[in-house]
């Protein structure tokens, strides 16, 4: 249950298979293991070591893929970050992940520059995916003049940290989920299972692969030695074609990009012909798009839903007519549970808190044992989230997890916005949630409460500025008198965002 030699394995026994399309690139999995193989060499030539820490930040394009790799072969924890990230909240992810090493790409040089200066890492460890840049040394000339020749072997254990991915936490400084080589092994073999994927699937992957959603498409994909293609950005129109063009046969989506392949011009069912499996993962999926798809698409929908930290459960088409309105059940080898404060059962469709338990579970939150121990209590990770069982044992959803927002799959957390918000002086209180977006899927919106005079276009602009990433800034600003609360005093976010998601329209 590693992943080490798992890509030198395909490249021994099927070496001219299709590996990795991306955009005009195509390689077979000799050719892309021989491309890791340089990258690998070129770490070695720089002084990384196993354990060390690398860090990268690019939009989806092969070097991430080689990177991936790269980092599984020798034993380095690899560190993907958004290309979204900037000013301090880059600077801090960079030091709180003990980052030796930094891959980037052109366009995001500039912002690493304002930081640089911040961090400690040694001035040569800044790379950058090619061109000429001021301060960083090119990636590909380094990684041209390295051997293709396997690395030396190091010996990697089922239970050393493959990557710390940092999901923004609700309060505090981001966390850090650092998953294991049997995690993503894990991957690989449990969601090839329930995929139902074979190895002359063809897997299409739509979304960012900085994000731990990807590990569900690249994972399977690689274990079984597939087709796997990647898109530079998503595009619905670009994503019919490339379906239509490579028979792909499974791809892993958020409602967002579903509603927009749905919905473009140059969507007809019969261009999606070859797909075995249309999956929705990242957020809720409304049950009127469930309807076009059963009418429009028919048995092949699948529907997961999960935490990064490392529970699942899936919907999959067997089931799906039936239960359309559940996320399914648990997947094998993994159990899910919906229990009271005291972590006692709930009774059948009583609304209680989602934990849950697989092999797929994170190995804790990166240098943050206080947090880990909150979250995982007696090998059961406590989610937040909110739902209740039928009596047929599968799991409906009745809030998001700490209201989370997800936006073009990325997640966003409003108590992170909030805290800049009552900054100003005019602020007395602050309410973050998501409301419906045609692109995005979800966009946060605030409503205030204030003790000043203030436009709400003024204040949203001032927010804007000052938020860490540009997925967190506001879609507006609603000033109110007071907000609904419960009983108790607590503010009822769920009463606020209802009226948006009312009238909402496929």
């Amino acid at each position: 249950m590693k992943i080490d030699k798992i890509l030198s394995y395909q490249a021994k026994y099927r070496p001219n298979h299709p590996a990795l399309v991306f955009e005009e690139q195509a390689f077979s999995f000799a050719e892309l293991n021989a491309r890791v193989n340089r990258v690998c060499h070129a770490l070695l030539a720089l002084g990384v070591q196993q354990g060390d820490h690398v860090a990268t930040i690019l939009p989806n394009c092969v070097e991430q893929v080689e990177m991936y790799w790269a980092a599984a072969k020798l034993g380095v924890v690899i560190v993907p970050m958004s290309s979204l990230l900037r000013g301090t909240g880059l600077a801090r992810l960079l030091i709180d992940s003990d980052s030796q090493f930094v891959l980037c790409d052109g366009a995001f040089t500039k912002h690493l520059d304002v930081v640089r200066h911040s961090l400690e890492i040694s001035a040569d460890r800044f790379f950058v995916t090619h061109g000429e840049y001021e301060n960083y040394r090119n990636w590909r000339k380094l990684t041209a003049q390295a051997a293709v020749n396997e690395p030396p072997a190091v010996t990697v254990q089922p239970d050393d940290p493959f990557n710390i991915f940092y999901s923004s936490g609700t309060t505090g400084l981001p966390k850090g989920i650092v998953h294991t080589h049997a995690v993503r092994a894990g991957y690989g073999t449990m969601f090839a299972n329930e995929f139902r994927m074979t190895p002359e699937s063809v897997m299409l992957h739509g979304g960012s692969i900085v994000f731990n959603g990807s590990f569900l498409t690249l994972m399977p994909a690689l274990y079984l030695g597939a087709k796997f293609i990647l898109m530079a950005a998503f595009d619905a129109e670009k994503f019919i074609d490339l379906v239509e063009q490579h028979q792909v046969t499974h791809v892993v989506l958020v409602p967002s990009q579903i509603i927009a392949i749905l919905n473009a011009p140059t969507y007809r069912p019969e261009r999606l012909a070859s797909l075995e499996m249309f999956h929705s993962v990242g957020a809720p999926l409304h049950n009127e798009v469930k309807e076009r798809i059963k009418r429009e698409l028919p048995g092949r929908f699948y529907e997961l839903y999960g935490v990064t930290e490392g529970f699942m459960t899936i919907l999959d088409p067997y089931q799906f007519e039936e239960k359309m309105g559940s996320v399914g059940v648990s997947v094998r080898l993994g159990e899910v549970r919906v229990v009271d404060p005291l972590g006692a059962d709930v009774a059948v469709g009583e609304v209680g808190e989602i934990i849950g338990r697989s092999p797929l579970l994170m190995q804790g939150y990166y240098k943050r044992p206080d947090l880990t121990e909150k979250a995982m209590r007696d090998g059961w990770f406590w989610s937040g989230d909110l739902g209740y069982f039928d009596e047929d044992g599968y799991l409906y959803l009745v809030d998001r997890s700490k209201d989370m927002i997800v936006s073009g799959g990325i997640n966003v957390y409003p108590r992170d916005i909030e805290e800049i918000i009552v900054q100003h002086p005019a602020v007395r209180e602050a309410a973050v949630f998501g409301v419906p977006d045609e692109r995005w899927g979800e966009s946060p919106v605030a409503a205030v409460i204030v003790n000043g005079e203030i436009e709400a276009d003024t204040l949203r602009d001032w927010v804007n500025e000052r938020v860490e990433a540009r997925f967190q800034k506001l879609d507006s600003v609603i000033i109110m008198a007071d907000f609904p609360r419960s009983t108790a005093g607590k503010t009822l976010k769920r009463v606020m965002r209802e009226p948006f998601w009312q009238d909402r329209k496929i």
